[in-house]
């Protein structure tokens, strides 16, 4: 010690190894709790490939149940990754803010999932940067549908729970039973048909003689990490063919 404090040499030789032994130190902690870290993202992307594999099982056991629409998605459909920044749920109108925007291809108008089901519609961009209007917006208002049959109505919340919405005018004469899965309904050019949203747990017969539908998001709306963006390829084509008819009319 008296050595390293007289000598700048030895003194200098000292600091260096002591950094290099502290920077390992560092470096092993960050490993530490980036593995941490990893085996929840890990644990994730297993269940998604459950979830795959399980559908891939199911197209080929029920191959009539195979509609057009979702034979083409691959074709007519693309995806771009992304992470989610800042997450509300507390609020009436809650935006969710991603790390991707115009310079990565993100416009306005696109459906957002996640490996669970859908998570909101693209509301604004900037270069780097863009915003979701979640599904936990009482703006929100998303096509969806009972997954056994083709009874549809529409997706909103009523602020109470950020894992439970509401499915409303659904009719009467639709068989509903607790525990039924809730889909896209693909009516729009946002979302394809059949992405996962949540399963009934009650529901309500109103005075319009339709059901209200309370169902609970296959999503942690709480928690949100990775996302993806859709981009339909024809959603121009088609929006273009509409307005022309609608023109003519």
């Amino acid at each position: 010690m008296l050595t390293v404090r007289s000598h700048s040499y030895h003194n200098s030789i000292f600091l260096s190894s002591a950094n290099a032994v502290s920077g390992n130190a560092y470096a092993i902690k960050s490993d530490f709790t980036r593995y941490f870290g990893l085996e929840e993202e890990n644990k994730k992307l297993v269940e998604e490939n459950i979830r795959l594999r399980m559908m891939l099982e199911n197209l080929t056991e029920n191959p009539d149940e195979v509609s057009i629409d979702t034979t083409v998605i691959p074709e007519n459909y693309s995806f771009i990754s992304a992470r989610a920044i800042k997450n509300d749920y507390s609020k009436s109108k809650n935006y969710i803010t991603i790390n991707k925007g115009s310079s990565d291809g993100i416009v306005p108008d696109r459906g957002v999932i996640s490996p669970k089901g859908i998570i909101g519609i693209i509301s604004n961009t900037s270069k780097n940067f863009a915003t979701i209007q979640s599904i936990l917006n009482t703006r929100s208002q998303i096509n969806a549908k009972l997954k056994k049959s083709e009874h549809f109505g529409s997706l909103i919340w009523d602020t109470k729970d950020p894992n439970l919405v509401q499915l409303i005018q659904i009719p009467r004469l639709a068989p509903v039973v607790v525990g039924d899965t809730i889909v896209t309904g693909g009516k729009s050019t946002i979302f394809p048909k059949g992405i996962l949203i949540g399963k009934v747990e009650k529901y309500t017969l109103g005075e319009d003689d339709s059901y209200t539908l309370d169902v609970r998001l296959f999503n942690d709306m709480t928690s949100l990490r990775n996302l993806y963006i859709i981009e339909n390829l024809q959603a121009e084509e088609i929006l273009k063919l509409e307005k022309e008819t609608e023109n003519g009319e």
